[in-house]
């Protein structure tokens, strides 16, 4: 057995929620002769749910959506599955990076998935003549749904998307859980550091953010958030951790992560007033947030390591870990979001996948919510495989929660 396909299998065993659609899909092929058009991470937990989708009758075709997170075994091991092509390789140049977009889109793909959004940013601005034969796409971060809703609010988006991101099954598990554990294993794996009493700088108190500042703290660091919105800051501070600007924290820091999807988070000025040593690292989808190009152009010498590049000014050292990208993913051993979280989110994918075929024609153009029975029903079944059970509403309490006439 190649070590893609051992790599697969490790992630089925632990994906039980996914695996449960699987089985129903396997026997009522709701995709039959639809094409799938994905741009994802392509690794292990990635490649469950491709075959999921290929169980569910559709043709898949799957690039990457970062041009070091592929896992090129896994990427062979796609191409052996019928009714599969996969298209991803780490480290492809720009030019091979959108190659790998450009033989997706070949496929004409009825329904999209994507990591950030580069299939729907390629049919929108190079190959609308797919549009008339798009029903729907599902998008799986925060960056992507950004960036379609503001091409909805600009009316330019010509087909419905799911915001599976946007969805608590996603957030509460994938950003808080998922990306805290997995950006602090990679940066500890690939630095050998030691988390305890180091200062750590989160830029961004989203979700993802909330999950680095509780899995650093618990590793005993002492969190410092950034933020631009007042009441997140205020979260941030009663939530027991320093607030204060960049400005400031670039003085302090030791370990800075970026979460917050947005371009210049630390640039120049920053740099400048940093500690011996500081590491940057950056948990965000592109790799915008830290500006390497600046430090690429300016440093008095540069040296580089697996995963880390180092940028010498003077007496001073700044490391950048995976050339400012997902730094769970880019790392040369990142593994992503463990897989127990995953099979949440991809279980999510594959519903999702499920209701764009069936209702995405008659959905309007524009980003979507998720269904909450798509979300609840994702729930359930993963408290089903913990053998854990709830309470239920009585019909009383039901009623009484639908009325406005009952009061004290």
């Amino acid at each position: 057995m190649s070590t893609g396909r051992l790599k697969i299998e490790w992630a089925r065993q632990y994906m039980p929620v996914l695996g449960s659609i699987r089985k129903e899909f396997e026997a009522s092929r709701p995709l039959a002769n639809l094409a799938v058009g994905m741009a994802l991470h392509v690794e292990a937990k990635t490649a469950v749910l491709v075959e999921a989708l290929a169980a569910a009758g559709a043709e898949v075709h799957i690039t990457g959506c970062n041009p070091l997170s592929t896992q090129d075994d896994v990427a062979a091991a796609l191409n052996e599955v019928p009714h599969v092509q996969c298209y991803a390789k780490r480290g492809a140049t720009a030019e091979e990076y959108y190659a790998g977009i450009d033989r997706v889109l070949d496929a004409r793909p009825a329904i999209t998935i994507d990591d950030g959004m580069d299939l729907i940013h390629a049919i929108h601005t190079k190959r609308r003549d797919l549009i008339p034969g798009i029903i729907g796409g599902c998008e799986e971060t925060t960056t992507g749904v950004h960036r379609l809703r503001a091409m909805a609010a600009g009316g330019a988006l010509a087909f419905p998307i799911l915001a599976v991101n946007d969805t608590p099954m996603k957030r509460q598990f994938d950003n808080v859980h998922g990306t805290g554990e997995s950006a602090l294993a990679a940066i500890m794996i690939t630095t050998n550091l030691l988390m305890a009493g180091k200062k750590v700088v989160i830029a961004g108190y989203g979700f993802c953010g909330k999950g680095l500042a509780r899995k650093a703290s618990g590793l005993g660091a002492r969190v410092i958030v950034t933020e631009v919105d007042p009441r997140v800051a205020l979260q941030a501070h009663m939530d027991g951790y320093q607030v204060m600007t960049m400005d400031e924290a670039a003085r302090v820091g030791e370990l800075f992560i970026t979460t917050t999807g947005n371009i210049g988070v630390i640039t120049e000025r920053h740099f400048a007033v940093m500690r011996d040593g500081a590491v940057l690292a950056n948990a965000g989808h592109f790799n915008v947030e830290i500006d390497r190009l600046w430090l690429e152009e300016h440093a008095e010498g540069v040296v580089r390591r697996d995963g880390i590049d180092t940028y010498r000014f003077g007496g001073r050292s700044l490391h950048l870990l995976a050339e400012g990208r997902l730094v769970n993913l880019a790392t040369p051993k990142g593994m992503g979001h463990p897989v127990e979280v995953m099979d949440l989110s991809f279980a999510l994918q594959a519903l999702c996948t499920w209701y764009i075929a069936l209702h995405g024609r008659r959905l309007p153009p524009g980003v979507h919510e998720v269904p909450g029975e798509i979300d609840v029903a994702v729930a359930l079944r993963k408290l089903a495989t913990l053998g854990l059970s709830i309470d239920r509403l009585t019909e009383e309490q039901s009623a009484y929660l639908q009325s406005w006439s009952q009061g004290t």
